[in-house]
């Protein structure tokens, strides 16, 4: 079409150059035919323009020549363009259909933080007026001290639940997830239900176990009183022991709920008072060689004179619970290490046993409420069950954590870490080491 264009061209100037020569004014002859072409070319110009500016509206001219091509790639664009345009368009109304018909609310929030789309669910849930809240900051909409902390955070692996009204009475899990390039995902789940029955669980816990308490006081006391009376006969002395022994394990038990649930009645952290966690330690290790059947070797190693920020007797509790674990799980020729330090990061409680170990499968469920690795040693070593879920909800008062390293047949290591805004540090005392063993 180029080469055709051009002998048109050529065709058009010879055609002026002999009308001019003709008339004896060659060069006017050209210049005539060549505006005669610029004329022509103006029009075709003019025509596609108009085309280009309403071509929803008008079928293609024909121009002939390379303006058709051009035409052509210009229609040939469009048609793609729309093409595209209208799967884009499918995509992003199945995209809204499909998370309208969630259960849960899904807000996508800009790096800033503002509120950049939301689904049906969201807007039931947080309130939202369709365009009235595009742009707004989340944090004015949820204006709860603790979602501004956990947003500013950058959210976490685990959700947040709060209550967002109060009539009626709702709770919300609300989960940041970061996505794209700053952006962030909110995920809104209604857990009113799950709330309600959690906390329905955990009165009837603490309402059932005080009322157990006092009967299970009364038949303790009466199967003593039988048990040391000279005119029982000898023959019952059996089945009274048992049954002693089956009331001081429920006592536990029952002893263990309470605390539970006086722990997950506090909300929050504790601000708690400086502990002297060296002195603790050592008054454990002392508790275990005083037991009937103790590992041969306790050891403790006390790296740190610093103090703990805490509740002492939360403290004490879940430390007593982790030295208890591995007291009753190593055998007499065993060796359990107690182990205090602190670094950068915090500071640090560790208890490792050479015990049976406990397989990899089973430590993310430790904390769990009386879940056993095996039941039926559990049982025999009188444990509640309860132990690490005590452990668990004291670190979460005192912000730290529990990390557990195990091997079957080697040993387990139970390690608490506490952030460094809980340590106290020694004032003008130098750290100390304190590594005793107990031998019997």
């Amino acid at each position: 079409m180029w080469g055709f264009t051009a002998m048109r061209l050529i065709a058009t100037i010879a055609v002026g150059l002999a009308a001019g020569m003709v008339a004896g004014r060659p060069w006017a002859g050209i210049a005539i035919a060549l505006a005669l072409q610029v004329a022509w070319l103006l029009t075709r110009l003019y025509r596609l323009d108009h085309w280009l500016r309403h071509r929803g509206r008008m079928d293609p001219p024909v121009l002939h020549g390379v303006w058709d091509d051009i035409v052509t790639q210009v229609a040939r664009l469009h048609r793609r363009k729309r093409h595209h345009k209208q799967r884009l368009a499918t995509v992003l109304r199945e995209l809204r259909e499909s998370t309208d018909a969630l259960p849960d609310g899904v807000v996508a929030l800009t790096a800033q933080g503002e509120i950049a789309w939301f689904n049906r669910a969201a807007a039931q849930l947080l309130r939202l007026q369709g365009r009235r809240d595009i742009g707004i900051r989340i944090d004015n909409l949820i204006r709860q001290p603790r979602f501004v902390r956990y947003l500013q955070a950058g959210g976490g692996t685990a959700p947040l639940v709060l209550q967002v009204s109060e009539a009626p009475e709702a709770w919300l899990s609300l989960h940041v997830l970061p996505y794209g390039e700053g952006q962030r995902m909110l995920l809104i789940r209604d857990v009113t239900r799950e709330t309600r029955l959690e906390t329905m669980r955990k009165d009837f816990v603490a309402n059932a176990s005080h009322e157990l308490r006092s009967p299970l006081t009364v038949i303790s006391g009466y199967l003593e009183t039988l048990a040391t009376d000279p005119a029982t006969d000898p023959a019952h002395a059996p089945p009274l022991a048992e049954m002693r022994r089956q009331a001081e394990r429920m006592a536990a038990i029952i002893g263990d709920l309470l605390v539970l649930s006086r722990l997950e009645a506090k909300d929050g952290q504790t601000p708690g008072e400086p502990v002297d966690v060296a002195a603790m330690l050592t008054l454990l290790r002392k508790e275990v060689l005083a037991r009937p059947r103790h590992p041969a070797q306790v050891e403790l190693a006390i790296e740190t004179q610093d103090r703990l920020m805490g509740d002492e007797l939360e403290l004490h509790s879940a430390f007593a619970n982790l030295v208890d674990n591995a007291a009753k799980y190593t055998p007499e020729a065993g060796r359990i290490a107690l182990r205090w330090w602190s670094d950068r990061e915090g500071a640090h409680f560790s208890v490792a046993d050479t015990g049976p170990g406990i397989p990899a499968a089973s430590i993310p469920r430790l904390t769990e409420r009386f879940y056993r690795v095996d039941p039926g040693r559990s049982r025999a070593t009188g444990g509640s069950g309860l132990g690490l879920s005590i452990v668990k909800h004291v670190l979460q008062r005192h912000g730290a954590r529990l990390e557990v390293v195990s091997a079957e047949g080697r040993g387990s290591t139970f390690s608490c870490h506490f952030p460094p805004e809980r340590v106290l540090a020694a004032a003008g005392r130098p750290s100390a080491m304190i590594d005793t063993h107990g031998n019997h």
